[in-house]
C-alpha cells in the first residue's frame, strides 16, 4: 500500500471522482472529417509549386487562408453533427500495423485516423478558426517578403496547422506524437524564419533543443503505455472494462495502493512532455526567445495553439493522471510557480512582445492549475478564451512593430490612440488587456474565476489559490502598464531597428511635428479586419460561460462526454474506511459552504478576483499614466531605487538563462570538447596508428624491390657481410 500524504493524498482521492475512465464508444465517422487535417497539408504542396513557379503575388496567402478556412467550416459542421454524441473515428489509411506474436501487447497499430469527440471539437474550433484569421493577417504582415520567402512562410504555416490537427484529432498516441514533433519542427522553422539574423537562429535552436528534453519524457511515457496496456489506441486504452478503467475504479474504492507503480509513473512522464511544449518550469525559457519569429507566428503558435498542446495532453489523459499520487500535485505546483515567476519577469520588461510572451507562460500555468485542482472545465475554458484575446494582443503588438519599423520598446512609442489610423488597433488592444487582466464580466474574468474558486475548494490546494490570486494582480498591472505607456498619453515615437534612413532621425512628438524623417504607417484592411474580428470574438466569448452554466458553461458541457470530464471534490471516496468518509464529507461541506476565509469560494471569488485585478489596473494607471509627459519616463521610475537589486534581477529574468548556461551549457560544452579530444587522440589515434604501421613498413621496404641489378648486388654483398660478422662474433664467443 503506497502511503499518500498531504496534497498528494487529497488530490489523488479527489481525482477518483471520475465516474469512469472516460470511455470512448466509437462509431465510424463520415469520410470528410479526414479532410480537416489534410486540407492544410495539400496547401503545403501548393506552396511548393508556387515557389517552383516563382510566384511573387499574395496567391500563397489566399490559398492558405482558403484551405485552413475550409478546415474550419468542416470543423463547425462536425460540431453541429456530432457534439454531445459518441466519438466518431474516421480511418484514413493503415499507417503502422506491426505484430510479432499473437499474445496481447505484441501488435502495434497506428492508423492515420481522426477522432471526433467533444474535446477534439473544442480544440479544433479555435485552431482552425484562428489559423484562418492569422493567415489573413500574415498576408499583409509578410508582404515585404513576396516571392520565395512568402511561399516558405506559408508552407511552414500550413504544415503547422496540419501537425496540430494530427496532434489533436489523432485516435492513437502514434499520431499524437507525430503531430507533437511536427509542431516542434514548424516552430523551429518559423522562429528561425529570418535565418540571416543570428538572434533568430539562436532562438530557433534553443526552442528545438528544450522541446526535445520534454519530448523524451513523452516518448518514454508512450513506450511504457504500450508495454503495460498493450495498445496505443484511445478506443482500447479508455475502453470500459479495460485496465485503465479498473485502476480508476480501484482509486475510487480507496485502494490506490494497488495501482502499479508504472501506471503512476506514466502520467509523470507525460507531464514532462507537456511542460516542455507548454513552456512550464523548468523548460519555459524557450518561449520568450521565440518572439524572434514573425508576429503571426507568435500569435498562432506561441499564444493560441501549439503551447496549449501540453494542456490538451493532460486533459485527454485525465483518467490516467487521476491514478497517480504525484502527477496532479506536481502539475498544480509547477503551474502556480510558473505563473508567478513569469508574471514577475513580465512586470520588468520593456519589449511589449516579450511581455506578452511571459504573460502566455503565466497563463499556461493557470490552465495547468485548472486541470490539477480538478476543474478541467475551468482550465479548458481558459484555453479557449486565452486563445482569442492573447492572439489579439500579439497581433496588436505586431501591428505596432509593423508600422513603427520594428519598434517594440514601450519607452519609445506613446499615444497611438490619438494617431490617425490606429483606433482599431488601440481598441483591440484595450479589449485584450481587459480580458487578460480579468476585468469584471469579460471572458478572461470568468475563466480565471472558475480556476481560482476551485483551487480553494479542492482540499490542500488553498496555497495554489493564493499564489494565483496574487499573480492575477500582477498580471493586471503589467498588462495595463503596456496599454497606458503605448496607447494613451503624449504622442511620441521613434522607429525601430528596421529603419535605416541615416539622413533623418525619428523624433516625432505629435502629428504636426512628425512630417520630417520617419513616418509610421497604419495597418491596412487585412490587419484591421482580423483585429476587429478577434476583438468581437473576445467580447462574445463571455457568453460561453452562461451556456448550460450548471455544468460549467459551454466548455463544461462539452467535456462531460469526454475523457476530461469535470470532477468536483464533494463525492470522492478516500482510502481508509471511516476516516475516508469523514474526509469526503468535509470536502463536500467545503465545496458547498466555502473555504475562502470562511466563505463559499464560488460565491465570493467573483468579487475577490475583481478586486485584485482592479488594484493592479489602478496601480498601472497611477504609475504609468498620471502625470506622464514623455514616452520614456513615468512615476514608476522613482520606485526603482527603493526596490534595490530586485528590479534589476527581474529585468534580467532572474538570471535563469545564465544559471542554465553555467550549470548545464558550459559543463556540457567542456564535456563535449573532452570527448572530442579523446576521440581525436585516442580513438582516431589508434585507427591512424593501425594505418600508419603498414604504410611505414611499405615505404621502408620499397627501395629493396626497385628491380635494379646493382641494387640487388649491393644488398647481397651487405647480406654476406652481415652473415660473416655474425659468424665471427659467434665463433669468438664460443672460443
Amino acid at each position: 500500500m503506497i502511503e499518500l500524504h498531504g496534497i498528494a493524498e487529497t488530490a489523488l482521492s479527489a481525482a477518483a471522482l471520475a465516474s469512469d475512465a472516460g470511455t470512448i464508444e466509437t462509431v465510424t465517422g463520415p469520410w470528410w472529417t479526414i479532410l480537416i487535417p489534410l486540407l492544410p497539408l495539400a496547401r503545403v504542396v501548393l506552396c511548393m509549386f508556387c515557389a517552383i513557379a516563382g510566384v511573387k503575388t499574395k496567391l500563397p496567402a489566399w490559398l492558405s487562408v482558403g484551405c485552413i478556412g475550409a478546415s474550419f467550416v468542416l470543423t463547425v459542421l462536425a460540431y453541429a453533427m456530432f457534439a454531445d454524441g459518441a466519438g466518431e473515428i474516421t480511418k484514413g489509411w493503415t499507417w503502422i500495423d506491426f505484430g510479432w506474436g499473437d499474445s496481447p501487447g505484441q501488435h502495434i497499430t497506428g492508423n492515420f485516423s481522426v477522432l471526433i469527440d467533444n474535446l477534439t471539437l473544442v480544440w479544433m474550433l479555435f485552431v482552425t478558426g484562428l489559423g484562418a484569421l492569422i493567415g489573413l493577417y500574415a498576408s499583409e504582415y509578410m508582404e515585404h517578403d513576396l516571392g520565395l520567402g512568402y511561399c516558405r512562410f506559408f508552407a511552414a504555416f500550413c504544415l503547422f496547422v496540419f501537425s496540430m490537427a494530427c496532434l489533436v484529432m489523432g485516435d492513437n498516441l502514434i499520431m499524437l506524437f507525430m503531430g507533437w514533433e511536427g509542431v516542434g519542427l514548424c516552430s523551429y522553422l518559423l522562429i528561425g524564419y529570418f535565418y540571416k539574423k543570428p538572434s533568430a537562429v539562436a532562438a530557433a535552436k534553443k526552442a528545438f533543443i528544450v522541446n526535445r528534453i520534454g519530448d523524451l519524457g513523452l516518448l518514454i511515457g508512450i513506450f511504457l503505455t504500450f508495454t503495460h496496456f498493450g495498445t496505443l489506441e484511445y478506443r482500447e486504452l479508455f475502453a470500459e472494462g479495460g485496465k485503465l478503467a479498473h485502476y480508476v475504479a480501484l482509486v475510487k474504492a480507496g485502494h490506490a495502493g494497488e495501482v502499479p507503480l508504472v501506471v503512476q509513473l506514466i502520467p509523470v512522464l507525460l507531464m514532462v512532455g507537456a511542460f516542455g511544449k507548454s513552456a512550464q518550469l523548468p523548460l519555459y525559457v524557450w518561449l520568450p526567445d521565440a518572439m524572434e519569429g514573425p508576429t503571426p507566428v507568435s500569435a498562432l503558435i506561441h499564444a493560441a495553439t501549439m503551447v496549449t498542446a501540453g494542456v490538451y495532453l493532460v486533459a485527454r489523459f485525465f483518467p490516467l493522471f487521476s491514478c497517480s499520487a504525484w502527477a496532479l500535485p506536481a502539475v498544480a505546483w509547477v503551474g502556480a510557480l510558473t505563473a508567478l515567476l513569469s508574471a514577475t519577469i513580465g512586470m520588468a520588461q520593456f519589449d511589449i512582445k516579450r511581455i506578452m510572451a511571459y504573460s502566455t507562460v503565466s497563463q499556461l500555468g493557470y490552465m495547468f492549475c485548472g486541470l490539477a485542482v480538478l476543474t478541467p472545465a475551468g482550465g479548458v475554458f481558459h484555453v479557449v478564451t486565452h486563445a482569442f484575446f492573447k492572439a489579439s494582443l500579439f497581433l496588436c503588438c505586431g501591428a505596432v512593430m509593423h508600422g513603427f519599423a520594428g519598434q517594440l520598446d514601450l519607452r519609445r512609442v506613446s499615444g497611438l490612440m490619438r494617431m490617425k489610423g490606429w483606433m482599431i488597433v488601440s481598441l483591440a488592444m484595450l479589449v485584450g488587456c481587459l480580458n487578460l487582466s480579468g476585468f469584471p464580466f469579460t471572458s478572461g474574468y470568468f475563466s480565471k474565476d472558475m480556476i481560482l474558486a476551485e483551487s480553494f475548494v479542492t482540499p490542500g490546494m488553498a496555497p495554489i489559490g493564493w499564489i494565483l490570486l496574487f499573480t492575477a494582480g500582477l498580471t493586471a498591472y503589467y498588462t495595463f502598464r503596456v496599454w497606458f505607456r503605448v496607447f494613451v498619453g503624449p504622442v511620441e515615437y521613434e522607429p525601430g531597428e528596421e529603419y535605416h534612413d541615416d539622413e533623418h532621425h525619428a523624433d516625432g512628438h505629435d502629428d504636426e511635428h512628425a512630417d520630417h524623417g520617419f513616418h509610421p504607417h497604419a495597418p491596412g484592411w487585412a490587419i484591421n479586419t482580423v483585429l476587429a474580428t478577434l476583438m468581437v470574438a473576445s467580447l462574445l466569448a463571455v457568453g460561453l460561460n452562461f451556456v448550460d452554466r450548471s455544468r460549467g458553461g459551454w466548455v463544461g458541457h462539452m467535456l462531460d462526454d469526454s475523457t476530461a470530464a469535470p470532477i468536483g471534490a464533494a463525492a470522492f471516496v478516500a482510502e481508509h474506511g471511516a476516516h475516508a468518509a469523514e474526509h469526503a464529507e468535509a470536502a463536500g461541506e467545503a465545496a458547498h459552504h466555502g473555504s475562502f476565509l470562511g466563505m463559499n469560494p464560488h460565491a465570493v471569488m467573483f468579487y475577490v478576483s475583481a478586486v485584485f485585478g482592479l488594484v493592479g489596473i489602478g496601480a498601472a494607471f497611477w504609475l504609468h499614466y498620471v502625470g506622464r509627459r514623455t514616452a520614456a519616463t513615468a512615476k514608476a521610475d522613482a520606485l526603482l531605487p527603493a526596490m534595490g537589486p530586485v528590479a534589476r534581477w527581474a529585468q534580467h529574468k532572474w538570471y535563469v538563462d545564465e544559471l542554465y548556461d553555467f550549470v548545464l551549457v558550459k559543463p556540457l560544452w567542456v564535456i563535449g570538447h573532452v570527448f572530442y579530444l579523446l576521440d581525436r587522440l585516442l580513438v582516431d589515434g589508434l585507427v591512424n596508428l593501425a594505418g600508419f604501421v603498414p604504410r611505414w613498413t611499405g615505404r621502408t621496404l620499397r627501395p629493396s624491390q626497385s628491380g635494379e641489378l646493382h641494387g640487388y648486388a649491393a644488398q647481397m654483398a651487405l647480406g654476406i657481410a652481415f652473415v660473416m660478422i655474425v659468424v665471427v662474433v659467434l665463433l669468438g664467443a664460443a672460443s
